[in-house]
């Protein structure tokens, strides 16, 4: 008689907390916002001039928000130091710990170098007011810094869409993350996330422009549709057989209810939003931001939390229920409290937006 070989799972706790979500949530539409700025605060195109503006307040406060969820997943603020004691460059983890601090870098450089004139021409006598005015050291525009923080923000920025995307993807361990599309997805869904962030900015400040908030309305839709057709490819080329890793990925999730809801929300929520913008893009343009915000955290909630509910050896799916305390719910909010608190004060310290002309003088 064959002996019967009996395979036990163990019990453990997910690896990659909601901490991680909001990290992914929040680097990518940061980095995203960065480059919607770009046209009006680099390139000085008066049409996107307020777009720009708004983007580096959503730049900015993702970007800073950002490194406190990842230092929260690590649990121990000391695990981020070791990258750089002992560097392993063949991991893309360890490659995005130093092109996080480059992007923040450039960020800030570049953000000071482009409200220059603005913060020196703030007027008022007000402890607020001569701060801003110091802040500029004088005021004389900077073309040569702003170039210089534009280039450092967008190249490692670049570098870090794709070694977000990159780190999940070459987890092979499970098929629904081993995808060479998940890169692609995650710039796209955190295009569709920075857009809805500008679009609910738009909302809260004042004055509008109805033709920016109409064009942002249906660039979401757009980028929500290839979101849309990205997920329509994935799922293809695994019923094809295309891509061995989708296909086992389908096998796994066949038959269970929560990602066949999870399927039809997603289809449903990007065309309604898609429909929002083509039939009201100004007066509903922070619905359609919302959704767009929605779509972006949906699918890394999705694929962090509900890919690790799959079992790697085994049938059905594990249980997950969000904890309430900082390792769940209350994380959650805190995370979304300090990015209220930090677009407040940006909107309070910063100016809208920079020159509508581009700069003459030198750094």
């Amino acid at each position: 008689m064959d002996d019967i070989i009996e395979i036990v799972n163990v019990t453990r706790p997910a690896a990659w907390l909601p901490w991680a979500v909001q990290y992914f949530f929040l680097i990518g539409i940061s980095v995203a916002c960065l480059f919607l700025a770009l046209p009006g605060l680099a390139l000085a195109r008066p049409r996107w001039r307020r777009i720009g503006g708004l983007a580096l307040w959503g730049a900015l406060a993702c970007g800073l928000a950002a490194p406190v969820a990842l230092l929260a997943d690590l649990h121990q603020p000391g695990r981020f130091w070791r990258f750089y004691a002992h560097p392993n460059l063949h991991s893309w983890m360890a490659i995005g710990s130093f092109l996080i601090p480059g992007y923040l870098a450039g960020l800030l450089l570049f953000t000071w170098a482009a409200l220059r004139p603005a913060l020196a021409g703030t007027p008022g006598a007000g402890l607020v007011a001569r701060l801003q005015r110091l802040a500029a050291l004088g005021g004389v525009a900077a073309p040569g810094l702003r170039a210089l923080g534009a280039a450092l923000a967008g190249g490692f920025g670049g570098g870090v869409l794709l070694y977000t995307g990159m780190e999940v993807m070459v987890v092979r361990a499970r098929p629904l993350w081993n995808t060479p599309l998940l890169p692609v997805q995650f710039a796209v869904t955190a295009l569709a996330g920075a857009l809805g962030l500008v679009l609910v900015l738009d909302r809260l400040t004042a004055p509008r422009d109805p033709g920016s908030t109409a064009g942002l309305s249906r660039m979401a839709a757009v980028t929500l549709l290839i979101a849309l057709a990205l997920d329509g490819a994935w799922l293809i080329s695994g019923l094809t057989g295309l891509d061995p890793a989708a296909a086992a990925a389908l096998v796994s999730l066949a038959g269970l209810r929560a990602w066949e809801m999870t399927a039809v929300w997603t289809v449903g929520a990007t065309l309604v939003a898609a429909a929002v913008a083509l039939a009201a893009p100004v007066r509903a343009g922070w619905l359609v931001g919302l959704l767009a915000l929605h779509a972006c955290w949906m699918f890394r909630w999705s694929l962090f939390i509900g890919g690790q509910s799959v079992p790697k050896t085994g049938a059905g799916m594990y249980d997950y229920h969000l904890p309430l305390g900082h390792d769940g719910l209350l994380g959650i909010a805190g995370v979304a409290g300090l990015c209220v608190f930090l677009l407040i004060a940006l909107g309070a310290l910063l100016p809208l937006a920079g020159p509508s002309e581009p700069a003459t003088g030198r750094a």
